[in-house]
């Protein structure tokens, strides 16, 4: 089962988090909605390459990645969506699309939306298309420590 490397994980360190199951669903909004979560509360993560390595970025499931923005941001402009093909493989536990914002169990950095950042609880997939974990969101900046930007618009 995929979430159990991220519930043994939190597990092991003491977070208190909440387990919700929901009917199969492929979509940001759509996973929120099963899960009777605001939009702005269900974290999303995009899986981008910067250069040849990549990274997680998270934002709320009610806003959409400005890719220019984050160029600008990171001061990059070798940045781009990865493919699923490039990222199946980094993620052996999880569906494809079902990854769990924690770029630290996975070997890579995280970049999390500043309003999401400003949320006191974040909800997100759990590695399946059906489960979500919910949790506040200072417990999940201090396991991942993510860096924080302002990348996303409405």
């Amino acid at each position: 089962m995929p979430a159990t490397k991220l519930k043994e994980f939190l597990n092991s360190r003491g977070v208190k988090y909440v387990s919700l199951q929901h009917s199969p669903a492929y979509t940001a909004p759509e996973i929120a909605a099963s899960a009777h979560v605001s939009g702005r509360d269900f974290a999303k993560t995009v899986i981008v390459k910067i250069g040849g390595a990549m990274a997680m970025v998270v934002l709320p499931a009610n806003r959409k990645l400005v890719l220019a923005d984050l160029h600008e941001l990171l001061e990059s402009d070798r940045i781009r969506l990865a493919s699923e093909e490039e990222f199946k493989g980094a993620f052996p536990d999880c569906e494809i699309g079902a990854m769990p914002p924690f770029g630290n169990l996975y070997g890579m950095p995280v970049y999390v939306a500043a309003s999401l950042a400003a949320e006191p609880e974040i909800a997100f997939n759990a590695g399946t298309h059906t489960d979500v974990i919910k949790m506040a969101y200072e417990d999940f900046a201090q396991l991942v420590n993510p860096q924080t930007i302002e990348f996303c618009t409405t």
